[in-house]
């Protein structure tokens, strides 16, 4: 078999339908689409629209509530913190939410960095941020160190 031999099975490709290329072309005039209408002119998209049914999105049943101004808090794991003290690149006298930023644990703070308990805690932390969980702040306690909320955080909660 040579490349030149090379050819799909019969019936396997079929030709693209060329639309609105005149009556020979079997879908000229119109090209499909009836005659006037919503759907007969070029960019229509009626999303949602089930002919008059009641639509899924309002079928579906809603519930919750999506506080406006909630607090986004760029969460970090205590395991992770831990990780970049033993690498050295955080001092673990002094964590502080800018100092988290500038060592590359987290990007952003958003509102505040608040810490989390997963992960073990070996080394002595002394940590200071917007948040944390009581977890979080029994398992620095018992490896020796402290981690304080910041008031500001507290004061704007309440």
């Amino acid at each position: 078999m040579k490349l030149n031999e090379l050819h799909d099975n019969p019936g396997a490709a079929r030709k693209q339908k060329r639309v609105a290329r005149g009556p020979g072309s079997g879908k000229g005039k119109t090209a499909g689409r009836g005659i006037k209408g919503q759907k007969s002119r070029s960019g229509v998209a009626i999303g949602g629209y089930e002919g008059g049914q009641m639509p899924l999105y309002r079928r579906l049943p809603k519930r919750g509530f999506n506080k406006p101004n909630a607090k986004e808090y760029a969460v970090i794991n205590l395991g992770l913190i831990e990780k970049f003290v033993a690498a050295g690149k955080l001092d673990a006298n002094a964590i502080t939410e800018d100092s988290l930023i500038a060592a590359g644990v987290t990007k952003y703070k958003r509102d505040g960095v608040r810490v989390l308990a997963k992960g073990e805690v070996k080394s002595k932390l002394t940590i200071t941020v917007t948040g944390a969980s009581a977890a979080a702040i029994d398992a620095v306690a018992k490896a020796g160190g402290s981690l304080t909320v910041a008031e500001a955080a507290q004061a704007a909660a309440e």
